[in-house]
């Protein structure tokens, strides 16, 4: 069953593909905006700290943290934490990342309903993602198709979070857009492009996650509902 199952991946496979598209273009627009300098010549760091106390976020705070790509903000700290290649680098990638967290941060600020509503399903999504797949696999094998359903239901948590993800990352990713150019950190159609390019590739990622999750979830939806005409 699942990775021995040719339906497995004929719903997977395109998934596979767009996730793959998606870590590439993350990857070589990373790559590429993080070798051009900003005009500004401040770090990612340095560009936080200013959009911090431009937007009056004093109880917010910015630390480096190792690893590459591992940037987040941590909404129960209140801490922006920056790769090294981020905290330390004074390129178009690293502010457009660090204004991009700052943007989270200004989310739980504001009290932003998607980013609570994501934050509440977290600990639901960390138990269904495991407990779900389990009830599937226990509930086919036992032929309690009760069973099966249930996990279905459970592992369609991941999908409902990745659903929840979406606006909650796009929205911070126009924030960061619009903070880099209001306070100058950002000038000229060049660098703005850069900006697009680094925020817009990241959001393919989640929209590849989703992706990944909805075919995953049609996939299970299909072997279970399948579970009556394999008895008869």
């Amino acid at each position: 069953m699942l990775f021995f199952d040719v339906n497995y991946w004929v719903y997977m496979i395109p998934a596979f593909l767009v996730m793959l598209a998606a870590q590439y273009y993350v990857s070589s627009s990373y790559k590429k905006w993080s070798q051009v300098p900003n005009r500004s010549r401040i770090t990612g760091a340095e560009a936080a700290q200013r959009l911090i106390r431009a937007g009056g976020l004093y109880d917010v705070s910015v630390e480096g943290v190792s690893g590459k790509m591992t940037d987040h903000y941590d909404p129960r700290q209140k801490v922006l934490r920056l790769s090294k290649g981020v905290y330390q680098t004074s390129s178009v990638a690293a502010v457009a990342i660090a204004a991009h967290e700052l943007g989270h941060a200004m989310q739980d600020q504001e009290g932003y309903l998607p980013l609570r509503l994501r934050s509440a399903m977290i600990p639901a999504v960390n138990i269904g993602s495991t407990v779900g797949w389990l009830f599937i696999i226990l509930g086919i094998f036992m032929q309690w198709t009760g069973l099966a359903w249930l996990g279905v239901i459970v592992f369609s948590l991941g999908a409902l979070f990745s659903l929840a993800t979406l606006p909650v990352e796009l929205n911070a990713s126009a924030r960061a857009k619009k903070l880099l150019v209001q306070s100058g950190i950002i000038v000229g159609q060049d660098e703005q492009q850069g900006v697009n390019r680094v925020l817009n590739a990241a959001a393919l990622t989640y929209i590849a996650a989703l992706l990944t999750s909805i075919m995953q979830l049609l996939y299970f939806t299909s072997l279970v509902g399948g579970m009556g005409g394999r008895r008869r």
